[in-house]
């Protein structure tokens, strides 16, 4: 299994934790997004900076690479077994990619002032609107550890990257995510670069 990445972006970061949790054997291929290589170009017809490689198996979508991993790989699980939860954990995920992602794509293009500060503006917001939901259950939305968890904490790990501070109100999240860095898996696959987001 193989890997292509910038090796520090999100979805990479996501696709990686899974891999620990699931203890999967990969290789990493660090790869200028700005400039790939010609052999990758034909195997990833959009502008998707990750590529993932099992065989004759070839995936560039973030969401569909870690759903084939659970499948190929089904112990722990991280996707629920009944139909409806399931597809919770689908639109849980859909929702951290429209409603937070999307923000950290303009603070990490930093090319606009003042499109950087609202994005920051509302990425804070909307994790702060999250704070009670951790009150509630153990994980994200869940008693188990699952992939929206896998989703959300590399961007939690991020916020000091995007200068973004939250509030006491945000307890909860702060806890969560503190309780989530510190288990192994999450700090096993960490890349020199991101672990010095909070050294």
């Amino acid at each position: 299994m193989t890997l292509y990445s910038d090796g520090t972006c999100l979805e990479s970061h996501c696709v990686r934790l899974v891999m620990a949790e699931k203890g999967i054997q990969f290789d990493l291929h660090v790869i200028d997004p700005q400039n790939p290589p010609e052999t990758l170009q034909p195997l990833e017809p959009y502008t998707d900076t990750i590529i993932f490689a099992d065989r004759e198996v070839v995936l560039y979508e973030p969401q569909i690479i870690i759903e084939y991993l659970d499948e190929r790989f089904p112990h722990p699980p991280l996707m629920p077994v009944d139909p409806v939860t399931r597809a919770n954990n689908r639109l849980c995920r859909y929702r951290i990619q429209r409603d937070l992602y999307g923000h950290t794509k303009v603070l990490q293009q930093a090319s606009n002032k003042k499109k950087s500060a609202t994005a920051r503006r509302k990425l804070r917001e909307n994790l702060i609107s999250l704070a009670p939901i951790f009150n509630q259950k153990s994980y994200f939305m869940s008693d188990e550890y699952s992939l929206m968890d896998c989703c959300l904490i590399p961007l939690l790990w991020r916020l000091p990257l995007f200068e973004i501070e939250l509030p006491k109100q945000a307890t909860p999240v702060i806890n969560y995510a503190q309780h989530l860095f510190n288990r192994e898996s999450f700090q096993n696959c960490l890349s020199k670069t991101e672990r010095e987001i909070r050294a």
